[in-house]
């Protein structure tokens, strides 16, 4: 195994980690941010909350969602975690991203409609961050062996071609 390669993993990991938590923070914080929006305030508060909400979704979150499902994609391959906990974790990312792309829209419909389109309370578009975070979190850190489930061979092992180096194994 190339040495460089196993020095990419802990690299890999900490940028996935700090992107992830970026990504979940901030879209729990979106919400609240938005929540603080009236429709009788003056245009220029409103004009402040839109910008700072736009800012911090398109500037920060979304960048780091990008970075988190890389470096991740990336350590799959690097660690070849092909175990049946990864899939489940990955379903819960899946539900991230739909909370994430919700959430936007939020922001959009308040941005275009000020006045004529409410946000949700900040609460259930934070808890549909929290929920899948926090199994994320307990899938990655239990890693159980969900043994009473099978899945298909193409799914537990890599196929078809060969990285164009060694990667490291378990």
């Amino acid at each position: 195994m190339v040495d460089w390669v196993v020095n990419l993993v802990p690299i890999f990991k900490a940028l996935h980690i700090a992107a992830l938590s970026l990504w979940c923070g901030g879209l729990l914080v979106l919400p609240f941010m938005l929540a603080r929006a009236d429709p009788n305030m003056l245009a220029e508060d409103y004009r402040i909350i839109r910008r700072a909400t736009h800012i911090t979704y398109t500037s920060f979150v979304t960048p780091a969602a990008v970075i988190a499902v890389i470096a991740g994609t990336w350590l799959i391959f690097l660690r070849e975690v092909f175990v049946p906990w990864l899939f489940a974790k990955l379903a819960f990312v899946a539900l991230l991203v739909v909370a994430h792309a919700w959430i936007g829209y939020i922001l959009v419909r308040v941005a275009e409609e000020p006045g004529h389109h409410k946000p949700p309370h900040p609460v259930l578009p934070g808890l549909a961050v929290a929920i899948p975070a926090v199994a994320i979190l307990f899938i990655v850190l239990a890693k159980p062996a969900f043994d009473w489930l099978t899945f298909p061979d193409w799914l537990l092992e890599p196929r078809g071609g060969q990285l164009p180096f060694d990667v490291p194994s378990r």
